[in-house]
């Protein structure tokens, strides 16, 4: 599994363009910019948005190149980006479904203790005032706290500053490669800098979240840049991962439901074939990507996706 993973990871410019010839050669269709997505071409991205999800590369930036690669320049796309994004979301749930289902019932045990006129009252800010029936948060809830305070600068960005920011997508693969210079630089700090000396403060998870915030930028690689931001700040290796992970579920899984019910996609004509394969692709990628990053964090080997990153964005920005 991580000999493939390998191949296709760095290789992925390489394998979209000798995908879209292999097309042209064997009579795949190949529609002219602003036509229907074929199902070929839905295979390719989700394969391309799950495993850029998860590694440092970025994957909105990997999609935009992946579409000028492709010639895929459909107006109504949006249901296609929400079914492949739901998908990774899936694929998480799954690697982590029992860290999340333990998190879970950590905050109902906590919770129960309110309301009990007998029991123990719990003390969210941790002090007991000198009541000796007091009792601290445990620590999956407040483990639940960092996740919650982690996701507060991109509400603000979601909210905020939807327009400006959904002005950066379509700018050009130019500034795509600009941003996969700045994840290569953090990617290269957080190789030589970053020392795993603690468990994730309170403070951490806020500016780990900022980061977050600001990989909404095409090519701003989002695992790559809170990995890279918890390293730097001395967090352990083996628990930034898992939390950078955790931590995009909601912001991922609220913004879909916001561009379900807004009415945007009522109109989308991509098959729903092409839907379902892309999403397909997007779920089983993105489950091995997930788990293969772990892995990679925990042994510091964050260089040989900053090389990777560098030498994309040189070719996109000199394109």
């Amino acid at each position: 599994m991580d000999t493939t993973m390998m191949m296709l990871a760095p290789g992925a410019t390489d394998t979209i363009a000798a995908a879209a010839s292999m097309a042209s050669a064997t009579g795949l269709d190949l529609p002219a910019a602003g036509e229907v997505m074929t199902w070929w071409q839905a295979i390719l991205l989700g394969l391309i948005q799950g495993l850029t999800e998860f590694l440092p590369v970025s994957s909105s930036g990997h999609l935009e190149l992946g579409k000028s690669l492709l010639g895929v320049h459909t107006p109504d796309d949006l249901l296609f980006t929400v079914c492949v994004h739901g998908a990774t979301v899936l694929s998480t749930i799954v690697v982590f479904g029992k860290d999340i289902l333990k998190l879970l019932g950590g905050l109902f045990r906590f919770l129960n203790l309110f309301g009990k006129p007998n029991g123990h009252r719990a003390d969210v800010s941790g002090l007991c005032h000198g009541e000796k029936r007091c009792a601290k948060p445990n620590e999956e809830t407040v483990y639940i706290f960092k996740l919650v305070i982690s996701m507060i600068p991109v509400a603000v960005v979601g909210v905020f500053f939807k327009d400006e920011v959904e002005g950066f997508f379509g700018n050009g693969v130019r500034m795509v490669g600009c941003m996969l210079l700045v994840t290569a630089l953090l990617l290269c700090l957080a190789q030589y800098l970053g020392k795993g000396r603690h468990e994730i403060r309170y403070k951490d998870a806020f500016i780990i979240g900022i980061a977050q915030a600001l990989a909404v930028l095409p090519g701003l690689s989002r695992s790559g840049s809170t990995i890279a931001t918890g390293l730097l700040l001395g967090d352990r290796k083996e628990d930034v991962a898992r939390f950078s992970f955790l931590m995009v579920l909601v912001p991922i899984l609220g913004e879909n439901l916001l561009s379900l019910v807004s009415g945007d996609m009522a109109a989308s004509t991509i098959p729903a074939s092409s839907l379902l394969l892309g999403s397909l692709a997007a779920f089983v990628s993105g489950w091995a990507a997930c788990r293969w990053m772990i892995r990679i964090v925990s042994k510091g080997k964050l260089i040989y996706f900053a090389v990777y990153c560098a030498l994309v964005g040189i070719l996109a920005i000199v394109w």
